[in-house]
Order: structure tokens, then sequence, then C-alpha cells
């Protein structure tokens, strides 16, 4: 069985997308494209293959797998050197990129990427920093190029972030979706922006975290339950633009202002698309529409299906409790 897929470049992040599919039933080749000495290349090999069983071995240990299972899957992954690239990357049906993060190290990959790839390879880019505009410019045919984005542990988290350009093909969104729904992933698309979604959001949650512990507003013990029992386990049960229309835009635009009056005029601003929402009343679940069009919608099932979420999320923290057999004095 060939490799229909290929990940350029041997470190972590190539390591991982190689478990993904190998996880998956798939072979695929992890190309490393330096030329290395012999001794150089067995111990890039060596880590990479024992980096691979350790992750699945972790796996095996929770449950996800079978001790046995190990062997084989990991052997689904072809480690592939400079010499052998050309024959790997010519067989691929969806290339990986995933090489140090400057210009220059991407540009000599997709030199070699675009030299050996047939011309109806989707080639995409794992970069979490450089715009998927900047690095079409590098790609032959751009059409079948995009952006994607994976979440560590790449074999583990399953959505990935597809940032396409403007002359990326639909067609070709729409089969790189396919595959890798076929591995499990949930695929995201969003434009040529910095930051993708997740780290986008994430960022502004971290650095206000670091400095309320500046600040000494809260230690770190006590924010870590905040996030993982109240915000997390709230954002897990509604996404964050849901969660705006369940309780209302007007909801946020009042929040706002007062944390942008008492913490932080800049940080808190809210965006004028809230201001325009509350403005024409379109306030969310209660008015009817809001970022979503609820007409229609059976709104009290709605509400039934959020709780279900929410008590799902407690269930798995191990944190609901049942009432109380009798009534207290």
């Amino acid at each position: 069985m060939i490799a229909r897929f290929a990940a350029v470049g041997a470190g972590r992040m190539g390591r991982g997308i190689a478990i993904a599919f190998a996880y998956a039933g798939h072979r695929i080749a992890l190309v490393d494209l330096r030329q290395r000495s012999p001794e150089a290349w067995q111990r890039l090999c060596e880590e990479a293959r024992d980096e691979i069983r350790a992750s699945l071995d972790g796996l095996a240990q929770l449950g996800a797998l079978q001790p046995a299972q190990v062997e084989a899957i990991a052997a689904r992954v072809e480690l592939v050197d400079a010499d052998g690239a050309p024959a790997a990357l010519a067989r691929a049906e969806l290339v990986f990129e995933g090489v140090p993060e400057t210009m220059a190290a991407k540009r000599d990959a997709f030199e070699q990427i675009n030299r050996h790839c047939s011309d109806d390879a989707i080639l995409t880019s794992t970069t979490s920093s450089i715009l998927v505009t900047q690095l079409a410019e590098l790609v032959h045919r751009p059409e079948r190029f995009l952006n994607m984005h994976w979440l560590n542990p790449a074999y583990l988290i399953p959505v990935v972030e597809l940032s396409t350009h403007a002359g990326t093909d639909a067609a070709v969104v729409a089969r790189t979706r396919q595959l890798m729904e076929a591995i499990g992933k949930l695929p995201v698309l969003c434009g040529a922006t910095p930051g993708y979604i997740v780290p986008r959001l994430q960022a502004l949650i971290m650095n206000e975290a670091a400095r309320m512990i500046e600040e000494g507003a809260a230690t770190a013990e006590e924010i870590d339950k905040a996030t993982r029992f109240g915000l997390g386990l709230r954002f897990a049960a509604l996404g964050v633009v849901e969660f705006i229309d369940f309780g209302g835009s007007d909801i946020l635009h009042h929040a706002s202002r007062e944390m942008a009056a008492s913490i932080d005029a800049h940080r808190y601003a809210a965006p004028a698309i809230v201001g325009h929402m509350v403005e024409q009343g379109h306030l969310g679940v209660k008015t009817g529409s809001g970022f979503y069009d609820y007409a229609g919608r059976d709104l009290a099932a709605y509400r039934r299906d959020v709780l279900a979420r929410t008590l799902g999320m407690l269930r798995h923290a191990g944190l609901w409790q049942a009432p109380a057999d009798s009534t207290q004095p």
C-alpha cells in the first residue's frame, strides 16, 4: 500500500500529523528534505519513531487503542530521507508542509514540493504565523493551496483550521474537508487572517489571565479552576458566538462598557458590530435574531438542547450532583 499523504518536515508537527493518519488506517510519508549524514539520519529516525511510539503508548494506556495495535499503527508511518523525497511527493495527493517558521525555509521546501508533486496534489502549509496569501506566491498552481493549522497534539485535537486565499479553488477546499473528515477531524474555515480562529481567541484569554496574576487579582490555581469548570465548561457546551446570542448581545454590550470604564478602555471596548445589533434590536435568542437567525426554530427545544449539552459536560467533569432526598431543616 503506497502512502497517499505526505508530511514534509519530520519535527513534532509532522509526527503528530503522521500519527493522525496512521491511527485512521492510512500510510503516510514523513519526509525530511535536509541532506544528512547516515548517522544524523539514523538519529532522526530513532527520535521520530520513539516519539510516535510514545504518543501511541500514551493513548493505549488511556484505553484509546489496544497495546497490540501500537506497532501496526506506527508501521504505517514511512520515514523518508531527502533522496527518497521525490518519489514520496510524486505519489502524494495531499501534502502538509511543516518546516521551520521562516520564509526562507518555506521557500526552499515549496521549491522541492513544486518540482516533485503532481499538478493535482493539494498542497498545504501548517504555519501558525505566516499568512496564506504570502505563501501562495511560492506555490505552482496556487489554486490548489491553503494553510492548515493543527492544534497540538495534532493527533488528538479534532479541529483543524483551514485558511484560504482569494484564488483557492472551492473544489480543493471541499476535497480537503472530505479527506480530513475521513480521518475524524473537524475542519473550520477562515480567511487570510493573522492568528486563525483559536490562537486569536486564546491569546487574549491567556494574556488576561497572566495580567490578573500580575495584578494580584487571583492566583494561578483559582484562575485555572474558574476556566476549567466555568469558562471552559460553558464554551465546551456552546460556541462563543452561540453564547453571545444565548445570553444576548445587549449583555455583552453593557458588560463591555462597564469593564472598559473600570479596567481598560481599549481592551474591553466592544466592536461596532455589537453596538449595531443592540441598536437594531437583534439581541439573539430572546428577539429571534442575532448572529444566528432563529426564525421558525423551536426555541424551547433549543434551550433544552443547550441544557443537555451543559449537563453532559458537568457529568463528564464529575461535578453533577443529584438532588437531595429530603428537605434539610
